[in-house]
């Protein structure tokens, strides 16, 4: 493990795909990242790249050539990742394009994902840069994992998500396959508020795209405020947990799992990224931790 400490925080990321695997308050000693368990999710905060959720029939295409690609695409669990860089408060990792890159993903590239501490707050930075003599298609996301409740006296009911503004929201519902349907259902209604319970992800995730706010906060109705997550850079909003499970996942994401009427072609692919050649491309997202 990577760490990292200053004299609120500490963090610990994951070689193996660059994953955040704790973020702990140093002033209270609570530690705020879901911790893997595996009799519900043995993940812990992912990064999603080049694709978010699943492809349709599990591959893509691009250029009338055929390519397969894992859920989430191939970051995660990647023994690759270098640890690029190190400071007093950052960590700097990067995958960049490879043989076995191509065969799954035709494009010449380089992922870079930095974990920064501020006071009380992590920033996750990626680079993404386009070293091919062709356009870059890419989706990219988050998808840290915090615990809920965190004192042994509460339950998962005790809390809720609050966002930044009132607004009216609605959920694209998952097909069985883990592909967006067309259909629909509602969230908020000139509301703010989320409350968690175990049925709120009996469906799979909650889709929200093209999301207006971009500031969320996981509350308890006891402690008040716990932690809130910036994600002025992304478009979209995946909220999940395994159902029954004593966490909730809160993920910025630029693109969105394949739609279910998907043609499969990557370049009109709902919600892709395109980066021009020899260009690069940064998005953020940052926790806070009240």
């Amino acid at each position: 493990m990577h760490e990292l400490q200053n004299e609120f925080l500490s963090i610990k990321v994951n070689p193996i795909g660059a994953e955040l695997s704790s973020l702990k308050n140093l002033e209270t000693g609570i530690e705020h990242l879901w911790q893997g368990n595996p009799e519900f999710w043995a993940s812990q905060a992912p990064n999603l790249f080049p694709v978010i959720g699943v492809l349709k029939e599990g591959k893509f295409i691009f250029e009338d050539k055929e390519y397969k690609m894992p859920k989430h695409g191939f970051v995660r669990h990647n023994e690759n990742i270098q640890l690029k860089e190190k400071t007093e408060n950052k960590l700097v990792f990067q995958l960049a394009y490879s043989k076995e890159t191509l065969a799954i993903f035709p494009f010449k590239f380089r992922f870079e994902i930095s974990f920064q501490l501020n006071k009380k707050s992590l920033t996750v930075h990626h680079k993404i840069s386009n070293l091919d003599d062709k356009p870059l298609y890419f989706s990219l996301g988050g998808h840290p994992a915090f615990n809920a409740p965190i004192s042994e006296n509460e339950v998962y009911e005790d809390y809720y998500l609050e966002f930044d503004r009132k607004m009216d929201l609605r959920t694209h519902v998952l097909c069985e396959n883990g592909l967006v349907s067309d259909k629909t259902v509602g969230i908020l209604d000139n509301e703010d508020k989320i409350r968690l319970h175990k049925e709120l992800f009996a469906k799979d995730a909650l889709i929200l795209k093209k999301i207006p706010s971009k500031k969320i906060a996981l509350k308890s109705k006891n402690l008040g405020t716990v932690l809130s997550v910036e994600y002025k850079d992304f478009k979209n909003l995946g909220i999940w947990a395994k159902p029954g499970a004593p966490y909730v996942c809160i993920e910025p994401w630029l693109g969105i799992a394949d739609v279910e009427g998907t043609d499969q072609n990557l370049k009109t692919k709902e919600g892709i990224e395109t980066l021009e050649a020899q260009k690069t491309f940064e998005a953020s997202y940052t926790i806070h931790i009240n």
